[in-house]
């Protein structure tokens, strides 16, 4: 069908074009398992800023697995449901954080695990409890310590914010800033520092006593999730963090200090910079 002629004089004042497409930078997968994680503190170092980056690559590493690659500059925005760690494969697949030990027990070949390196099954159920007490007492005051960014740079910046939020982490739940009388709708949380601080300083104290001597948590013969999980905390305390009552709580502990040593220097020969 023609165009009449009173519209295509009209559409000369707005031609189309039609643009190349756009090509990725590089659509060639890696050469072997590459591990997407927020970026180290400098160009030497291969362990992630980021505890929850960090918590993975303690657990590939001490799971037994070697030679993983680490890649620093995609943005949690480009990662699969917003979130890094991603494992990229060689075969092109991009997994998410909660399929990376999947893929660790078909590379290791170990389809059953049912006590995940524990020497029985009430080291297991007590590692929950460890669990626990790390993801949250830990956790939180790891939070607190963050720098606050200075109200200019809140203003021309849009930080991301944390993938579990301080008062989801705190028990009890922090009550609003508003008051309960207040005649404004609740908004905001009223937490309080040293509470938490209180309760971080006895959950160091507890796994500096539970660690004691040993070489693994709980008397393992071989490393566990919790380990990593240890690990991933400790050394996010001790050098992640600027703030002196949280790495000073863990510096009173010679063993943990020890420990976290020991285990930095098993995580990061497991990974190399893409």
């Amino acid at each position: 069908m023609q165009i009449p002629d009173t519209f295509s004089q009209i559409f000369r004042f707005f031609p189309l074009h039609t643009f190349p497409a756009i090509n990725p930078r590089s659509g060639k997968s890696p050469s072997g398992p590459t591990l997407w994680i927020n970026p180290p503190p400098s160009n030497t170092s291969r362990l992630s800023t980021d505890v929850e980056c960090l918590k993975w690559q303690a657990y590939l590493a001490l799971r037994g697995l070697a030679k993983i690659a680490v890649r620093c500059d995609i943005s949690p925005q480009g990662a699969m449901g917003g979130r890094l760690p991603n494992l990229h494969l060689a075969n092109g697949q991009l997994l998410p954080a909660q399929l990376i030990p999947t893929w660790a027990d078909e590379v290791l070949e170990e389809q059953e695990r049912p006590l995940e390196g524990y020497k029985d099954q009430a080291a297991l159920d007590e590692s929950r409890a460890w669990v626990s007490l790390l993801e949250g007492d830990v956790h939180s005051a790891l939070l607190i310590a963050q720098p606050v960014p200075s109200y200019f740079m809140s203003l021309i910046t849009f930080p991301q914010a944390p993938f579990r939020p301080l008062e989801s982490i705190v028990l009890p739940p922090p009550p609003p800033l508003s008051g309960l009388t207040s005649l404004l709708p609740a908004f905001g949380t009223r937490v309080d520092p040293k509470h938490i601080e209180s309760k971080y300083r006895a959950g160091i104290s507890a796994i500096a006593s539970r660690l004691g001597a040993d070489k693994w948590f709980l008397g393992s013969s071989e490393p566990t999730p919790l380990d990593a999980l240890i690990f991933a905390y400790l050394h996010s305390i001790l050098y992640n963090t600027a703030n002196h009552m949280v790495r000073i709580e863990v510096t009173r502990h010679v063993n943990l200090v020890a420990w976290e040593l020991r285990v930095r220097d098993l995580v990061s020969v497991a990974f190399t910079r893409s």
